[in-house]
This record gives structure tokens, sequence and C-alpha cells, in this order.
């Protein structure tokens, strides 16, 4: 036996070393892939967990269902997207100016 690690990559014809690298890249895009859905899923819970309580919350909400809405094959249309890229702006300037007037904000 030995403390030294063996490079079984180096062993191994280019084609084979290739072959691993893709499985071991699939591998880690499938465990991003399952943590995004976990992570979507809980954040879906918590948008269904009550009503807004304000205008910026419910911005929030239909902003999150726009972007689900862009990156749906109907919402690849240019026209689509340039209206869900507007009203967007629309929330964020909308949201900025009541958090202005806002005192207790």
């Amino acid at each position: 036996m030995t403390d030294q690690t063996i490079d079984l990559d180096r062993h191994r014809g280019i084609s084979a070393q290739k072959a691993t690298e893709l499985r071991r890249q699939m591998t880690e895009i499938e465990a991003n892939e399952k943590l995004l859905r976990q992570r979507q899923t809980a954040l879906e819970e918590q948008l269904l967990a009550g009503p807004a309580l304000t205008w910026r919350e419910a911005a929030d909400k239909a902003r999150y269902l726009l972007s689900l809405f862009a990156s749906s094959l109907s919402g690849q249309d240019p026209r689509r997207q340039m209206l869900v890229a507007r009203v967007i702006e629309d929330f964020i300037r909308l949201s900025e100016e009541e958090a202005k007037n806002d005192p207790s904000a």
C-alpha cells in the first residue's frame, strides 16, 4: 500500500477521459437542477402562504409569475418579452416611489 493517490485519468485514453468528465458534469448539473427545483418549490409555498400585505409584495409575486412566463415557449416571442420587461420595470419604479413616499418604510 502507498500513501500517494493514483491519477487514474492519466492511464486512460482521451475519449475515456472526456466521457468521464462529461459524466461528472452531468451529475453536477442534475444535482444543481434538483436543488433549484427544491428552492423554487419553497419560494412558491411561501408566495402561496398568504395574501400580499402591500403593493410591493403583490408586485413581487407578479414579477415571479412574469419571469416564469417569460421563460416558457410562448413567452419567447420578442413582443411578449418586451411587455414583460416593461411591466417589471414599472413594478420596480412604482415600488421604489412608494417606498420613498412611505415614511414608515
